[in-house]
């Protein structure tokens, strides 16, 4: 881990693409989300780079900077089926370069998911409110994530 990325794993006793369907669905990410701030979301499921979706935010779930409710632009900037799935987030307020992502690999008995934040790019000005999150944080949605991969989720759209 180097001072500008932080990073996390577990293994989900599940295949990837099962795995992948919860991390490419916007409704997905508000559901495994263990900062709190991700509140909802809007749009389709992601199916190449370039793809989006808008994600209502609210800050206060950690209590360092009051920024109200906010939306942003989850853009996805790479997406290899079965191995990674990588965005950054775009607002009109602010437009930091900071990427999270997910990096998968089969293993026996499922998927060693890597889960994490690179902020290496970003211009110097932001990099002292970084890291948002800890690794402790990107673990504990691993966690969530499992549960919602060996629960079902995301559930066919008929039952939703």
């Amino acid at each position: 881990m180097s001072d500008e990325r932080i990073s996390a794993s577990r293994v989900i006793p599940a295949p990837a693409d099962r795995v992948l369907a919860v991390l490419r669905d916007p409704d997905g990410h508000v559901a495994i989300d263990s900062s709190g701030m991700l509140q909802s979301a809007e749009g389709e499921r992601v199916e190449q780079e370039g793809d989006g979706f808008l994600v209502h935010m609210d800050r206060e779930a950690l209590g360092d900077y009051d920024l109200g409710r906010y939306d942003v632009t989850v853009r996805i900037t790479a997406y290899r089926p079965d191995t990674q799935i990588e965005w950054r987030i775009e607002s009109p307020r602010f437009d930091i370069g900071h990427r999270y992502g997910y990096r998968l690999r089969a293993v026996e008995g499922g998927t060693e998911v890597e889960s994490y934040c690179d902020w290496s790019m970003i211009d110097e000005k932001w990099k002292p409110i970084f890291p948002v999150i800890d690794a402790k944080a990107l673990k504990a949605t691993l966690g969530i994530l499992e549960r919602a991969v060996l629960r079902g989720y995301p559930r066919p759209l008929a039952v939703r």
